[in-house]
């Protein structure tokens, strides 16, 4: 699972998979709506990004801001602390695992950005180009 894409689909999966389990689906709609705010943050950078897809298709595209700097371990700890910080500060388990979806959608949002970014900038230089 070298693809950040499809590690991302897995983890989804398993989130969803984790939360209905435990919450039952109301408990987790309402987890999954209460981001509404981010998820609809996360379609429109999701839109920018396919415009500049779309535009720059036929185009070598030159990476200016490394999308793949963060190793495994490093974003396991990561987890793993502000998990520790979850459990004691949303009242233990359940809590911890309720934001769960959040950091998802946050991981989602800084890799479609960073690829975002990268497009704008090869589509400015493209246009001073031309």
């Amino acid at each position: 699972m070298n693809n950040p894409k499809n590690l991302f689909i897995a983890t989804f999966i398993i989130i969803i998979s984790t939360y209905l389990y435990i919450f039952g689906e109301e408990k987790t709609m309402q987890i999954i709506f209460q981001e509404y705010l981010y998820l609809i943050a996360l379609f429109l950078v999701c839109i920018a990004f396919l415009f500049f897809k779309f535009k720059l298709n036929k185009y070598e595209i030159v990476e200016f801001i490394p999308t793949n700097n963060f190793s495994l371990k490093s974003t396991i700890l990561f987890f793993i602390i502000f998990e520790l910080i979850d459990y004691n500060s949303k009242d233990g388990f359940k809590g911890m695992i309720s934001q769960w979806f959040i950091y998802w959608v946050f991981g989602v949002f800084a890799l479609v950005l960073t690829h975002t970014l990268n497009y704008y900038k090869n589509y400015k230089i493209l246009q001073k180009m031309k």
